[in-house]
C-alpha cells in the first residue's frame, strides 16, 4: 500500500519570511517556482561576462526607455519569483524599491544557459509564456544561438526562432536590434 504524501507549496511571503528568520540565508542561490524552492547553479566565469556584456549593452541601447536588470528577481505570482538572468522592465524611477517587478512591467527576459539550457526552455520558458511575458531570449552559449520565443498564447510561445552570429536580434517590444556577435563575439564595442 503507496502512502501518499502531500506537498507544501509555499508563497513568496513565506520564501521571504524564512530568509528572515534564518532557515534560508540571504545568499543562497535559490528561486521560488511553482511554489517549490529550487537550488540555482553556481555563476562561472562565462555566464557572468554574458550577463555583465547584455546589461551593458542593452543600457547602451536602451538609457531611461527601460530598466535593465542583472540577476534580480520578478514576481509572476503568488508562488512563482524566478531570477532571469536579465529583465528589462518598465521604467520607475524608484528602480522597484517596494516590490519586484510584475509580468505586466517586463519587455523581455533572458536566460544565459550554459550548465541550464534543459530546465530553462522545461520550467522557467513555460513560466514565462503563462505569464504572458511578451519575448524571452535563451541564450544557448556552447552553441552560440539564441532562442527567441514570441507571441505567448495560452501558456506558451506561439513563435520562436532561432539567431547565431551573422543574425540580428530584432526586440519588437522595445523596437531595437541587437547583432549576435555583441553577445557572444569577439571584445564590446559600442
Amino acid at each position: 500500500m503507496a502512502v501518499q504524501t502531500q506537498r507544501k507549496l509555499f508563497t513568496v511571503n513565506d520564501f521571504y519570511k524564512m530568509a528572515e528568520v534564518g532557515i534560508l540565508d540571504w545568499e543562497d542561490r535559490v528561486e521560488l517556482i511553482h511554489g517549490e524552492i529550487l537550488e540555482m547553479s553556481p555563476i562561472n566565469s562565462p555566464h557572468a561576462k554574458i550577463v555583465a556584456r547584455l546589461t551593458r549593452i542593452l543600457n547602451a541601447i536602451l538609457g531611461e526607455r527601460a530598466l535593465v536588470r542583472g540577476q534580480c528577481p520578478i514576481q509572476i505570482d503568488e508562488y512563482s519569483e524566478p531570477e532571469p538572468d536579465v529583465s528589462v522592465v518598465e521604467f520607475q524611477i524608484d528602480e522597484y524599491e517596494d516590490q519586484h517587478p510584475r509580468p505586466e512591467e517586463v519587455y523581455l527576459l533572458i536566460e544565459a544557459s550554459d550548465s541550464t539550457l534543459r530546465r530553462d526552455r522545461k520550467l522557467k520558458l513555460p513560466l514565462y509564456a503563462e505569464a504572458a511575458i511578451p519575448e524571452v531570449w535563451i541564450l544557448d552559449m556552447k552553441s552560440q544561438v539564441v532562442e527567441v520565443y514570441t507571441n505567448p498564447e495560452s501558456g506558451q510561445y506561439q513563435k520562436m526562432i532561432k539567431a547565431q552570429k551573422g543574425d540580428t536580434l530584432h526586440c519588437t517590444s522595445l523596437a531595437f536590434e541587437l547583432e549576435v556577435e555583441r553577445i557572444f563575439g569577439r571584445k564590446y564595442t559600442k
